[in-house]
């Protein structure tokens, strides 16, 4: 048997579209998603998945349940089993095993608690809306002083505990809930001096915290007195129902906006998700006072991969905002930042505001966190280079948290453009931040030999453009050997530049790379020397992979597992760079073809002369079949006319050539 406790971690783990995802490809509909039911045939879907409910339902042959239940109908397996399959999906241990009396007994105990946190919660609420005192102080504080409504109340189950010190633990025995649970939620504290139990919210006006299901595991007291000796918010204590690190507050009534507007408002407090909630806003939760945990990190990103983080104005509010951000990016989860006008802070601005006011200054002032943290950071560094130094370290250890390449690299060019710092400083920052995270202790010569060769590659850059014109070019009787090569030069060195080209009366604008491989994969050609057919191949996934003019790192070549496409490469990239173009050419107004020039020649040449070799190759190939004594008249007639077709092709490349280039 498997414990109740580790039931209830699978269960908070388990993401129901991640899961049934594993087994159905599941289309996104409004707030839900669809599916062909995989229990019946069918060909238009009616199997449904509601993440913010955590159920599916197929309304073809009626079959519904939620994760684990999907995977026992799926799998055709037994209830454990189905646990243990979701279980490993997330990486839970569990050790099934025979229940102790003790365990059973444990099991009994947290269904005790949670039964006497619901009574309590209820027991609040009467004396908010019944009791003398609840009517004078508790409510008085909810609506005049927080504009509560009386249904905003109800609905966040507000409550009050009275004065009296031992009130709520007496009535609550008197009920028959024992002892042992009134002091294993921390409800009621026992005195040394004589074991009598006192409340610990006395006094206090009371918040409850619901888990994701909806049932009460913990509660929050803010006092009314004014007394500085008090502390102005009581918390429930860890217990067997509770972890705050694993709880959010106010998702149980937010996870439904949240799905539905793909995005999570982040505050502060209690009464900062109740006033959003209360103006319209509700796809906002809290992480009630606490520092932000990877727990309610993962819990969230349940219901969406974006979160907008709302902070107050002061400095112990953005400094607690700027270590949450942090966490959330290092999630994987999108991120934004909204700051609020001072004073203000979500509660009181929520309470100042229609819910379409909040929204629209939502939109109009939310922001990126690198823009975020350089305003902030950057407004207390001045001109001060070593202070405007430690603002861009901070900033790129931001960003060596994101787990996501492309768009660590996209903030990695964002920050450069902020900072007004080489980019190239900066990716080399991120890559020696976060090897050092991953504990690779090669880490520092890692990067110094990327810092070699980045320069090499710079170097190489800056003078092999001028000496593709004027050393190693290819000419008609180039062999096909060295037209692979040449090809292959073009592609690592410029294959992310462009050119312009004529076509007719027009002039359009080229991608070294796609033109390159675009009349190659046309024709199905591959190279005939392994080392540049492995380069051509290794670059097509790679260009595939990173888009149009995305420069392509050369060290996917120079460190290929392969030694002699490793050479190659290397020998390619080092070709030609002793040649440094002279400035007499300038002074003497000689003119120096540019880059765009160069290319526009070499490409479109080196294309055509090599599918112009191809061409001479196979014809030779079919006349050497012409030449055969049994051939039939009809193999004949195909052979004679693909000769035809190709040397057809041979003559417009030469015009192509004569036109184009020469």
């Amino acid at each position: 048997m498997i414990d109740r406790a580790t039931i209830d971690r699978i269960y908070a783990a388990a993401d129901i579209v991640d899961v049934i995802n594993d087994y159905v490809t599941l289309k996104r509909k409004g707030i839900n998603y669809q599916a062909c039911c995989p229990f019946h045939n069918e060909k238009t879907p009616s199997f449904v998945v509601s993440p913010a409910k955590g159920v599916y339902k197929c309304f073809g042959c009626g079959k519904g349940g939620n994760a684990v239940t999907f995977v026992m109908e799926h799998e055709n397996v037994t209830y454990p089993e189905a646990l243990k399959i979701v279980a490993k999906k997330y990486g839970i241990e569990v050790q099934e095993k025979e229940l102790t009396p003790e365990e059973q007994q444990r099991n009994d105990n947290r269904e005790s608690m949670f039964a006497l946190n619901g009574w309590v919660a209820d027991y609040f609420v009467n004396i908010l809306h019944q009791d003398p005192e609840g009517m004078s102080v508790g409510m008085p504080y909810f609506r005049q002083q927080r504009g509560f409504s009386d249904a905003t109340i109800k609905k966040f189950a507000l409550g009050f505990c009275p004065s009296k010190g031992d009130r709520m633990s007496k009535d609550a025995l008197n009920a028959g809930y024992r002892e042992e649970f009134l002091t294993a939620t921390g409800l009621s504290i026992k005195r040394e001096s004589d074991g009598s139990l006192y409340d610990r919210f006395r006094e206090r006006v009371i918040f409850p915290v619901h888990n994701i299901s909806g049932r009460i595991v913990a509660f929050g007291g803010r006092t009314l007195r004014t007394d500085k000796s008090v502390a102005k918010y009581q918390n429930s204590p860890e217990s067997e129902i509770y972890s705050k690190k694993n709880e959010l507050y106010g998702l149980f009534f937010a996870k439904k906006a949240i799905q539905q507007q793909d995005f999570a408002i982040m505050v502060e407090g209690y009464t900062d998700v109740i006033s959003m909630h209360q103006a319209g806003v509700e796809n906002v939760v809290s992480s009630s006072g606490t520092s932000l945990t990877t727990e309610q990190i993962r819990l969230l990103s349940r219901f969406t991969r974006n979160i907008t983080v709302i902070y107050d104005g002061d400095s112990a509010g953005i400094h607690a905002s700027e270590r949450g951000i942090d966490m959330i990016l290092a999630a994987g989860m999108n991120v934004r930042v909204v700051s609020l006008p001072a004073p203000e802070d979500p509660d009181s601005f929520a309470r100042a505001h229609t819910a379409a006011e909040v929204q629209e200054y939502i939109r109009a002032n939310e922001e990126d966190f690198l823009s975020f943290k350089a305003k902030i950071l950057l407004a207390n560094a001045g001109a001060d280079p070593i202070k405007r130094s430690a603002v861009i370290s901070d900033m790129v250890k931001s960003i060596a948290l994101i787990p996501d390449n492309i768009q660590r690299t996209v903030y990695i060019a964002d920050c450069a453009r902020i900072m007004n710092i080489d980019e190239n400083v900066l990716v080399e920052e991120v890559a020696r931040k976060r090897m050092r995270a991953s504990g690779d202790a090669d880490a520092e010569e890692f990067v110094r030999r990327q810092q070699a060769q980045r320069r090499a590659e710079q170097i190489s850059s800056q003078n092999a453009m001028q000496t593709v014109a004027t050393q190693g070019t290819v000419e008609a009787g180039s062999s096909m050997d060295s037209l692979e090569r040449e090809l292959s030069k073009y592609l690592l060195k410029f294959g992310h530049c462009y050119f312009e080209f004529k076509e007719g009366k027009k002039f359009v604008k080229m991608n070294v790379a796609a033109e390159i491989l675009r009349d190659l994969d046309v024709d199905g050609i591959e190279f005939e020397t392994r080392a540049y057919n492995e380069i051509l191949k290794l670059y097509r996934k790679l260009w595939q992979e990173s888009g149009e003019g995305v420069e392509i790192p050369v060290n996917h070549f120079t460190s290929h597992s392969d030694p002699e496409v490793c050479n190659v490469a290397v020998d390619l990239l080092m070709s030609d760079d002793n040649y440094v173009p002279s400035e007499i050419w300038n002074k003497k107004d000689v003119h120096v073809e540019s880059d765009e020039e160069i290319l526009a020649v070499g490409v479109p040449k080196a294309i055509m002369l090599y599918k112009s070799k191809i061409i001479e190759r196979v014809t030779g190939e079919l006349n050497s079949q012409l030449a055969a004594p049994d051939l039939s008249e009809e193999a004949m007639a195909d052979i004679t006319r693909r000769i035809s077709i190709l040397n057809n092709a041979k003559v417009e490349i030469s015009k192509k050539l004569q036109r184009s280039i020469l």
